[in-house]
């Protein structure tokens, strides 16, 4: 799984390149060839790994059935930047494919720019037999006041969290040190495979004893060390904003104690040389490759990642094994927690919208109804029927081996396909027999299941992705946020790197109560105290 910290997500995190040609306005498609087939414009958000959406057979079948011709422009980067300036100038395509790609805060920014696909609901039975089935997709994707703008997905296999500890217990074996369960021992542990020939190759100075994903501006995602605050009791989940529950209240790590003895842990880790020194610049295609190491030899010790294949190759992944979450020390009494982000695995807001100014709303929409497809959808997530999938006969299907050797599961399914980031309908009722990093990756995931019996998914969850703000409410919290984000994501980059928070927390804080962080937290809470009472 490649998620990124960008808020893609609802939480970041992902990195992106343009990659094809520039924007076209939807007046210049959107009209009927001689054989009827509909022109459309789209853009799609892809992993940067994803291969030209040209060479997807199942996207031309998609389309086919539509009766539609689409011009894709491929974005993998610098989404916000496009974005903004795209709807700024009110000239969007006819339709915008990515996890989140444009917002609830969007929507409610740039009234009027979107359709409301409600109306457009008699085309697209498929998206109204999901709604059917999973009334809580419905509610992912209605507004407060009742439009639907953006479309959700659901993957139903994925399990809690997408983010697992990784060591390399090769390395552990190497240098003579037990496995840690504190945060003083991972230190002590991580000293070793600095100071030692950790990976045995001869050479003491290759060692990177720890790395994460590169961290965005606009707040955390998946592989970064706010799973670290499992340690102190809190749940991070899917709000890569700071936001949490506990005991059934909404607040935000960022103004929180517990948040600042990480970020001091980690610039002690930082200041011994135990972090690798360009993870604040690194691309996060720099940060998979150098997992991934050189042959037989490891470059990393200690890491996050979703699955070990997918992480570290099929050759290194047998070094390494998922861990517990880390006591912050001996005598520490904080119950143990662990990121859950199952609400954003399994779903996924606004992943394909259409303009208002499409000329063609029906055909547009009809294309939309092929992804829903549970046939196409479970296309869409891990790639084309005879290439990924196979199709048994007796309407049962089984993931493929990557046909390329050297390749893992995971990255082949980010390369043929849309993967996580495109809009689908898994099916409760589908039977589909899944890949080996996909078996693997939920029996790595029992290092967290006492993690995971400690808390209470109604209380200790935050549910953003169900929570519907009203219009006011949206854009006063997007623009908050953006300049909470702005303050938080730079002060946590200097004081891992420099230090100093301590000193600086105080008047932290003030610049964080003055940006309007409690404003926010007071603003929320009605709305999760409504979700509380509807879900008893």
């Amino acid at each position: 799984m490649k998620k990124f910290s960008a808020m893609f997500l609802v939480f970041g995190i992902f990195i992106f390149t343009l990659v094809a040609c520039s924007g076209n306005s939807n007046e210049e498609a959107s009209e009927e060839t001689e054989d009827g087939v509909v022109q459309l414009t789209a853009i799609m958000l892809k992993h940067p790994l994803t291969e030209s959406l040209e060479n997807m057979e199942w996207l031309a079948e998609a389309e086919e059935k539509a009766g539609v011709d689409i011009q894709w422009e491929e974005v993998s980067a610098d989404w916000d930047e496009r974005k903004n300036a795209m709807l700024a100038g009110g000239d969007i395509p006819d339709l915008i494919v990515g996890p989140n790609a444009i917002t609830d805060g969007d929507f409610a920014q740039f009234t009027g720019l979107f359709q409301d696909l409600n109306e457009l609901m008699e085309h697209a039975p498929n998206v109204q037999t999901m709604f059917d089935e999973k009334a809580e997709l419905e509610i992912i994707a209605t507004q407060e006041s009742g439009e639907v703008y953006g479309l959700p997905k659901y993957q139903r296999y994925w399990p809690e969290s997408a983010t697992m500890q990784f060591i390399n217990t090769d390395w552990l074996d190497n240098v003579g040190m037990d496995m840690p369960t504190t945060w003083d021992e991972l230190h002590e542990v991580l000293l070793a495979f600095k100071e030692e020939d950790a990976n045995g190759n001869g050479d003491t100075d290759d060692e990177i004893p720890f790395d994460w994903a590169p961290v965005g501006t606009g707040g955390f995602g998946f592989f970064h060390p706010t799973v670290l605050l499992g340690s102190t009791g809190i749940t991070p989940s899917e709000s890569g904003t700071g936001y949490f529950a506990e005991d059934g209240e909404l607040k935000n790590f960022f103004m929180d104690e517990r948040y600042k003895e990480v970020v001091v842990f980690l610039n002690k880790l930082y200041e011994d040389g135990l972090i690798n020194q360009e993870v604040f610049t690194q691309e996060y295609t720099n940060y998979q490759s150098t997992a991934r190491g050189d042959g037989d030899t490891a470059k990393v010790g200690y890491t996050y990642g979703w699955e070990g294949t997918d992480r570290f190759g099929k050759a290194l992944a047998p070094q390494y094994t998922t861990m517990e979450p880390l006591k912050m020390s001996d005598d520490s009494t904080d119950d143990l927690r662990w990121a859950y982000d199952n609400n954003v695995l399994n779903y996924g807001t606004n992943m394909i919208q259409m303009s208002a100014q499409t000329e063609e709303k029906e055909a547009a929409m009809r294309f939309i109804n092929e992804l829903y497809d549970p046939e196409t959808s479970m296309q869409v997530l891990f790639g084309s029927i005879g290439e990924s999938i196979e199709d048994h006969g007796d309407g049962t299907f089984s993931v493929l081996p990557p046909a390329d050797d050297s390749m893992d599961p995971g990255t082949w399914k980010w390369t043929k396909s849309w993967a996580d980031n495109g809009p689908m309908y898994i099916s409760d009722s589908l039977e589909l027999e899944l890949g080996t990093d996909m078996q693997a990756g939920n029996l790595q995931q029992e290092a967290y299941q006492d993690a995971y019996s400690r808390t209470d998914l109604e209380l200790d969850v935050y549910p953003g992705i169900f929570l519907k703000y009203s219009q006011e409410d949206n854009n006063t919290m997007s623009l908050r946020n953006t300049e909470l984000m702005n303050l938080a994501m730079a002060k946590f980059a200097q004081w891992v790197t420099e230090g100093n928070i301590e000193d600086e927390w105080d008047g932290y804080l003030d610049q964080l109560n003055t940006m309007g962080m409690p404003d926010n937290l007071e603003l929320m809470q009605p709305y999760y105290d409504e979700y509380l009472s509807e879900i008893e």
